[in-house]
C-alpha cells in the first residue's frame, strides 16, 4: 500500500505521530480513522494487517500514536481515556482539514471504548466498529493489579503492563470512574459493527455481548474465533480488516473513484511485497504470488489472471454461440493448466533446444447435446478472441511515463 507519514498537534500543543495507508490506485473512496489498543502503537502487526484490507478496498486509513506513546510527544503518564478521546477527535480534525472527513472509526480493545465514546460527536462519521473491546473503558483497571494500590496511595506508581513497564499517575483510575460512560453507546446513532472472539482472555466475551445489546440498530455482531485479543495470528486481523471494510460499505457514501478508460488496465505495485492492485473499467482486483516465492498470496498470481482472461472468454464464447444457434447447453466448465514444456515435446516441436509455454483446456459440457453440437462447440472454443491473440504472438510496445 502506498502510504505517508503524517503528524498533528493535539489540543495540547502535543505533536502526534500517524501514518497514513492510501490504497495503490486512485483516489480513496472513502476514509477511516483507527483507534489502537491500550498501551499498544499504531505499527502493531495487526493493525498492519487491518489497514492493508481497507486500502485493499479502495480506503485511505489514519493510524496513530496516542499521546506518550510510540512516536507521538507528551508524557503518557499525564494521559487518561480523557486525553486519549480528545486525541482521537484531534484525528478527525486533521483529516478534515487536510484530506477528508473520516466516515468509518475502528477501534480495538480500550480504543474501541473510545470510539464508542467519542465518534457519536463527530458529525461525518457512519459507521463504527470496536474488535474485542471493553463495553466501559474502567474495564482496563484489572489490567493495573501490579501498582493499583500504590497509585491510590502515593498518586503516582510505576505498572507492569502485557510486560511493558509504564508509568501512571491515580489521575488515571479517577478518569476511568468518570467516564463509565451510561448510555454512550445507547445513544451513538451510528451504525455499529461488534467484533470478538470467544477466546479473549484479555476483555471477555461478555463485554461484546453488553456493547450489543445497548447498543440500536442498526447494529451487527461478528465471533473473531480462535483469536487472540492482539490478534497475533496473522489470517485474524486480515479476517476482521476485510469484514469491517465490506460491512462499512452499505452505510458510507464512497466517493468516485478513478475508472481506467475502456480497453485499458492499469497496475501498480507498492515498495515491497508482490501485491499489486489492479483496475480494469471500474473493477479493482488484487494481483499477488503464493508466499513460497515471498508473495501474501492475496491474490491470483499474474498466469492465474491469464488462465482466468482465457477461460472466462472460452465459457462466454461457447454461451454466445450456443444461444445464437439455439444450441441446448446448459452449462460450461473449463479447467486450464499452464506449464513449460521442452520444444521437442510440444506439438509445434522444433530441433532447438529451450522450453515452450504449454497450456491444457478442459472443456465439460452440459446438456441435451448431439455428438455433432459437442463437437462443432469443442471447435469453437478454439475461436475465443482471447485464444487468438494468444496464439497471434502480439506486438507488446513498452514506453516509460
Amino acid at each position: 500500500m502506498r502510504f505517508k507519514k503524517v503528524s498533528f498537534k493535539n489540543s495540547n500543543g502535543q505533536e502526534l505521530s500517524g501514518r497514513l495507508d492510501f490504497p495503490l490506485i486512485g483516489k480513496p473512496k472513502a476514509f477511516v480513522l483507527f483507534a489502537h489498543c491500550f498501551t499498544c502503537s499504531k505499527n502493531l502487526k495487526s493493525v498492519e494487517h487491518i489497514s492493508q484490507a481497507f486500502t485493499q478496498q479502495g480506503m485511505a486509513i489514519l493510524r496513530f500514536d496516542f499521546t506518550g506513546l510510540g512516536q507521538s510527544k507528551g508524557d503518557f503518564a499525564d494521559t487518561n481515556f480523557s486525553s486519549n478521546l480528545s486525541d482521537l477527535k484531534d484525528a478527525y480534525q486533521f483529516l478534515d482539514k487536510n484530506y477528508e472527513a473520516p466516515q468509518i472509526m475502528v477501534g480495538h480493545s480500550l480504543g474501541g471504548a473510545a470510539v464508542l465514546h467519542v465518534s457519536g460527536e463527530l458529525e461525518k462519521v457512519q459507521a463504527v466498529a470496536t474488535i474485542g473491546a471493553p463495553s466501559t473503558p474502567d474495564h482496563v483497571r484489572h489490567l493495573l493489579d501490579s501498582g493499583k494500590e500504590a497509585l491510590e496511595e502515593k498518586g503516582e506508581a510505576e505498572v507492569n503492563i502485557g510486560g511493558r513497564t509504564f508509568k501512571m499517575k491515580k489521575q488515571f483510575l479517577d478518569d476511568l470512574e468518570a467516564k463509565k460512560g451510561k448510555g454512550v453507546i445507547k445513544n451513538l446513532n451510528k451504525s455499529l459493527l461488534v467484533i470478538h472472539s470467544p477466546q479473549d482472555s484479555i476483555v471477555g466475551i461478555n463485554n461484546a455481548q453488553e456493547i450489543y445489546l445497548e447498543a440500536m440498530h442498526p447494529k451487527s455482531f461478528i465471533s473473531l474465533d480462535g483469536a487472540d485479543h492482539l490478534m497475533t495470528g496473522e489470517g485474524d486481523a486480515k479476517y476482521a480488516g476485510s469484514i469491517i471494510a465490506n460491512w462499512a460499505s452499505r452505510y458510507i457514501e464512497f466517493n468516485e473513484q478513478n475508472e481506467a478508460p475502456e480497453g485499458e488496465v492499469w497496475t501498480r505495485i507498492g515498495a515491497k511485497g508482490y501485491t499489486t492492485e489492479v483496475i480494469a473499467g471500474s473493477h479493482l482486483m488484487i494481483a499477488d504470488e503464493p508466499p513460497s516465492v515471498g508473495g501474501d498470496d492475496l491474490g491470483p498470481t499474474p498466469y492465474g489472471y491469464l488462465l482466468s482472461g482465457l477461460g472466462a472468454c472460452t465459457a462466454m464464447t461457447l454461451r454466445m454461440y450456443a444461444d445464437h444457434k439455439k444450441i441446448p447447453l446448459e452449462e460450461v466448465e473449463v479447467k486450464l493448466t499452464q506449464d513449460k514444456i521442452h520444444k521437442q515435446d510440444g506439438a509445434n516441436s522444433e530441433s532447438s533446444k529451450g522450453k515452450i509455454d504449454q497450456i491444457k483446456r478442459k472443456i465439460k459440457l452440459s446438456g441435451d447435446l448431439s455428438d455433432e453440437q459437442r463437437k462443432r462447440l469443442i471447435e469453437i472454443a478454439d475461436r475465443c478472441p482471447v485464444h487468438k491473440t494468444l496464439e497471434g504472438k502480439p506486438e507488446i510496445l513498452t514506453e516509460e511515463v
